[in-house]
């Protein structure tokens, strides 16, 4: 399987990065940004980019090579709950108007499907549908407060089923650990209009969070990256008792297993990016691959981001100082996605459904 990218999509990397590099330039920047409204800078320009119509022109590789880009600098957009999420509950449905004012850029839609004690669970229960009006509490709901269009999940009679909300719902907002936004959104007798054909929507739904669920992979991936980069090049700086940090071989050791854990990282997501580009990939295999990425994403996150934190030392503890608020963000991905306990049973519940491998014949 070939992991490389062709010259189109090395081109799109150094656009993509030096857009987003030169919007949060430093990690003074982000934060400062964060504290403003909505949150997040960077959106404008994406959408004249064309970067936010990716997914609906091109394929989860040219996707996720964005969102690893904006990992980078934990850009705070909402690129993967926004467009690739929401966009792609969009385009799976057949919803052309709403693709298009997604991709363009004038429509910021995001999907309120976690409910309060669901941990992940994509049925809804607290949120129902009955006599054109919904009822019922989502939350988190990441930029609730900031959405043009929230593309709801709700329980009805012909199993779950998706709604678009565009107002008659209210929100309370709170501040994320990573600086980041989401909301409790309340549902009172709130029109909405169903998203697609009748039937159960389900299968829809899971196969969006899934592909989802990659892409956050890669922005964790690029998160970890800087993590490692960022921790080496102090270890090389620092100094103590008159010598730099590298001179340690224990602290030496610490950095190449934080290497090891990234790169181990790297192969799996680009794996399961691959099966989700797929066209003939089944719901079950990208499932399968999104929870291996997910789970990589708790695994090597913890240890990247922790080590970076241990290793730098007081400073990492500083509102200043980058590693700390990338810990923070990629422990928020994992709540988003599913932590490794959730994955690990995802996937033990399929184990039985492969084949077995006869390692001698």
């Amino acid at each position: 399987m070939d992991f490389t990218i062709d010259a189109e999509q090395k081109a799109l990397v150094k656009a993509a990065r030096d857009l987003i590099s030169n919007v949060y330039d430093s990690s003074e920047t982000r934060r400062a940004i964060t504290k403003t409204e909505p949150g997040f800078a960077a959106w404008e320009q994406l959408a004249e980019m064309g970067l936010l119509s990716l997914p609906f022109e091109a394929t989860a590789v040219e996707t996720s090579l964005v969102a690893e880009e904006l990992g980078k600098v934990i850009a705070p957009d909402p690129f993967v709950e926004a467009v690739v999420f929401a966009g792609g509950l969009a385009a799976a449905v057949g919803d052309e108007a709403l693709s298009e004012s997604i991709a363009d850029g004038s429509t910021l839609a995001i999907v309120a499907w976690a409910e309060p004690g669901s941990r992940w669970s994509t049925t809804p229960s607290a949120v129902t549908f009955a006599d054109g009006v919904l009822n019922g509490v989502k939350a988190p709901v990441v930029q609730a407060e900031r959405a043009d269009v929230l593309i709801v999940s709700a329980a009805t009679a012909e199993g779950t089923r998706l709604f678009v909300v565009r107002d008659g719902y209210s929100v309370e907002t709170v501040r994320s650990i990573d600086g980041s936004r989401s909301g409790t959104v309340t549902f009172t007798n709130t029109p909405a209009e169903p998203l697609g054909a009748g039937g159960d929507q389900a299968g829809v739904l899971n196969l969006a969070l899934d592909r989802a669920r990659i892409a956050y992979a890669h922005e964790a991936l690029g998160s970890m990256q800087t993590c490692l980069e960022t921790t080496v090049g102090y270890l090389k700086t620092r100094k103590q008792f008159g010598v730099t940090l590298n001179s340690f071989q224990a602290l030496n050791f610490r950095a190449a297993d934080m290497y090891v854990a990234l790169e181990l990282a790297r192969s799996v997501i680009t794996w399961a990016t691959i099966v989700a580009a797929d066209e003939g990939s089944t719901p079950e295999a990208v499932a399968s691959a999104a929870s291996q990425a997910a789970l990589q994403v708790s695994v090597a996150g913890r240890h990247i981001g922790q080590d970076a934190v241990q290793l730098h030392g007081g400073i990492a503890m500083t509102a200043e100082y980058s590693v700390g608020h990338h810990l923070a963000r990629l422990t928020a991905i994992e709540h988003v996605i599913g932590d490794g306990a959730f994955h690990r049973a995802r996937l033990a519940a399929v184990v039985g459904e492969h084949g077995v491998l006869d390692p001698i014949g």
